[in-house]
């Protein structure tokens, strides 16, 4: 029979659409048309493998326009394939070092004291948009990228935008392209500024590298091309965001949690509840690449040019692999070591062979410091709506988290409190 296109079941059934499907087959993967494109779903840590082997699938081709112009950038690392691609991702690899690392993570939580310490005179706080212009401010001090507090607020606004508008059409959607548009632009100035030394940032820092930075063939990059890229180093960590609202959502609706977090002495239960974080949560619902060539896999054809689709979902609640998957329990990764195959919200295999994103790092890292932060904060969550919609990509908590600090003096209209009131289980597994 000939197979249904279920672009549009996608866009309406969004994190439910591939669960959907796996179970419509009976098979080792789904078989199903995207954009007028035959093709096939894979799960599992073998089809990770499988997947991330350059000689199997590659993900330029099967990036489409609208991801361009929102998420990635034409041009941008995302776009290139085995040696270009290397190359290319050799300079994100030479930030992602851990005293790198360790610098934006300190430059964040620096940024993040000193925003905590205003909010009991603000009455609450919408966690989103405050740990969004927190991030943002402190990977543009990391990247030496010079920001006013007056440009924190415009720029963290369209740095959500690039992230929030990938994965829909509609306002959202063209929000993330106009937002592309201005801060290519803007960023595209400063390496221009760079180069002729009329602004001077450290060495070190991304905008000095990015503006440095030769192509296999002796060239610099563009200047628009170094502005993706810097885009693709700073709008990766603000969507630190999502994660660190999820982390509060987990925190309310499993209180022992917070007490286990706040009194972590070592760090080890931080990392664990990271982890669990990133599985738990929607983000990502899969991957896509391109076969290269005619292919087998578990007995099963699959030819050249089909799209080839990863479902990060379900790899990351597989029963196979964890356990409870629906139960939020960071203990099952203390004292386990996570592979580069199983646990996949950011990608798999080897970053520097492959596209498994180099920021992992600092996603963790900045989870890591941020959420005992905020375990050990003394706050109320007001009545709010904290739902998590599957049908949304990305998903967001509905309300953005507000949060009411002690001592918070009233400011207008306020949500009312729920101290004391049962706490619901998030609806984030409805599938």
């Amino acid at each position: 029979m000939p197979l249904l296109d279920t672009t549009l079941l996608l866009l309406l059934e969004g994190y439910a659409w591939l669960p959907a499907r796996w179970r419509e087959t009976q098979g080792e993967m789904v078989h199903t048309r995207l954009m007028g494109q035959r093709a096939v779903v894979l799960r599992g840590p073998d089809a990770v493998r499988f997947f991330y082997d350059d000689n199997h699938v590659q993900r330029a081709p099967a990036l489409p326009e609208p991801i361009k112009s929102t998420l990635f950038g034409h041009g941008a690392v995302h776009t290139l394939d085995q040696a270009a691609h290397r190359a290319r991702k050799g300079m994100f690899l030479s930030l992602m070092t851990p005293e790198s690392v360790a610098a934006l993570v300190g430059e964040t939580t620096a940024a993040w004291d000193a925003a905590v310490a205003t909010w009991p005179d603000r009455g609450h706080v919408v966690l989103f948009d405050e740990a969004a212009r927190v991030i943002t401010r402190g990977a543009c001090r990391w990247a030496g990228i010079p920001l006013t507090e007056e440009e924190t607020g415009p720029l963290a606004a369209d740095l959500v935008a690039l992230v929030d508008g990938f994965g829909s059409p509609g306002p959202r959607h063209w929000r993330a392209r106009a937002a592309r548009r201005r801060r290519e632009a803007w960023l595209a100035g400063l390496v221009e500024d760079v180069r002729r030394g009329a602004v001077r940032v450290p060495d070190a820092s991304a905008l000095a590298v990015a503006a440095r930075h030769r192509e296999p063939d002796g060239e610099p990059l563009a200047p628009r091309i170094a502005a993706v890229e810097l885009l693709n180093l700073v709008r990766p960590t603000v969507a630190v965001s999502w994660f660190l609202t999820f982390a509060a959502h987990a925190l309310h609706c499993w209180p022992v949690t917070r007490v286990r977090l706040a009194e972590d002495a070592d760090g080890t239960y931080a990392e664990a509840f990271a982890h669990e974080v990133r599985r738990f949560y929607p983000f990502a619902p899969f991957v896509a690449g391109k076969a290269v060539k005619d292919l087998t896999w578990k007995g099963e054809p699959i030819l050249a040019d089909w799209l080839v689709l990863l479902d990060i979902w379900d790899q990351n609640h597989d029963p196979a692999l964890w356990p409870n998957p629906c139960a939020f329990d960071p203990r099952r990764f203390v004292g386990r070591e996570v592979g580069p195959y199983d646990l996949i919200p950011q990608g798999g295999g080897d970053p520097a062979a492959g596209h498994r994103c180099p920021g992992e790092p600092v996603t963790v890292g900045l989870l890591e410091a941020l959420a005992p932060r905020l375990a050990r904060l003394d706050y109320t969550v007001p009545e709010q709506d904290l739902t998590i919609s599957p049908y949304r990509i990305p998903a967001r908590v509905a309300s953005g988290l507000v949060l009411r600090p002690a001592g918070a003096r009233p400011a207008g209209a306020a949500p009312r409190e729920t101290v004391g009131a049962e706490r619901r289980r998030p609806s984030v597994h409805p599938l």
